[in-house]
């Protein structure tokens, strides 16, 4: 159930597909391509190639022309209904791609879904991982992504050369659905660790206190965390270009809280968040990276935002 990453290995190239040439999946596609992989892309608008194309991959026209042959298809699309259309469509995965292809979706759903997904394509006679990522635009870009894995062992095991070249921390976490489970409770952690993060920044900055010198400090003790680390830039400037949107991690505490009534447990605080990530997203801030909480933080206090 560990880290089973093996650099070094000596195996023949794949033939990867990937769908799903966003802010994540483009460097992640452009990692597989360096390291030597046969990837063709696709995505729905076509201006994505560039960075692929660049690296020795290719495009293609449709889903059905990218998973043709393809021994992995890779999928990195935004919500459970994109996932589904990808892999159950006419043009999709499980109607083109051949017999016994390794499927991994990096994509961050509900987890009823994938497990119907993975039943679907078992029947169908493929095999399907969940893997969703953790680490953002800047983990994706450094190869540096957290990646929990939903699935049988034997597939994680066939998969690491994927995961070997996008992933830092790498973990098989069970069962299909699985993955998603433990990526919902990842977005509730980062979503209290942003709001946190942005009540802190907009409070010592009622005080007049240097923000920049007090994160440093922060930084170094207790408080301090991935989301001090890789946010502070964006709120001492605030600058909030997507790494990732408030948009989906809307969805994806939509996700936590609908999972965890399924299940009967509470999470207040994580209710909570889903509410001020609406309120963000009805203010006309769902295309903004999440650290524009702070925004939210600062309409609350009365205080201008920018």
């Amino acid at each position: 159930m560990r880290n089973r990453r093996t650099s070094g290995r000596t195996k023949a190239m794949s033939s990867i597909a990937f769908i799903g040439l966003g802010v994540m999946g483009s460097p992640m596609a452009v990692h597989l391509a360096n390291a030597g992989h046969d990837v063709t892309g696709y995505n729905i608008t076509p201006n994505k190639y560039g960075p692929l194309k660049e690296a020795g991959g290719s495009s293609a026209d449709s889903i059905a022309e990218a998973v043709s042959g393809a021994e992995i298809v890779c999928v990195m699309v935004p919500d459970s209904p994109d996932v589904r259309d990808v892999l159950t469509g006419e043009d999709g995965v499980f109607a083109h791609a051949k017999p016994n292809a390794l499927i991994i979706d990096f994509s961050s759903i509900r987890p009823d879904v994938t497990i119907e997904l993975a039943e679907e394509a078992s029947e169908k006679g493929f095999r399907l991982l969940d893997a969703p990522v953790s680490g953002g635009e800047a983990g994706a870009k450094n190869a540096a992504l957290s990646i929990m894995v939903g699935g049988s062992a034997e597939d994680f095991a066939a998969a690491a050369e994927v995961f070997d070249h996008v992933g830092k921390t790498v973990v098989h976490v069970g069962p299909s659905g699985a993955g998603q489970t433990v990526k919902a409770a990842n977005q509730l952690i980062v979503a209290a660790n942003i709001q946190a993060l942005s009540e802190a920044v907009v409070f010592v900055e009622s005080y007049g206190v240097d923000v920049e010198a007090a994160l440093e400090v922060l930084g170094g003790g207790l408080a301090g965390s991935a989301v001090l680390n890789q946010k502070r830039s964006n709120m001492l400037n605030r600058s909030f270009d997507p790494g990732f949107r408030i948009d989906l991690h809307h969805k994806d505490l939509g996700i936590v809280t609908a999972a965890a009534r399924e299940s009967g447990v509470v999470v207040p605080v994580g209710s909570l968040l889903a509410q001020l990530m609406a309120a963000a997203r009805a203010q006309g801030d769902g295309g903004l990276d999440h650290s524009a909480l702070l925004r939210g933080v600062e309409r609350l206090s009365g205080r201008s935002t920018t």
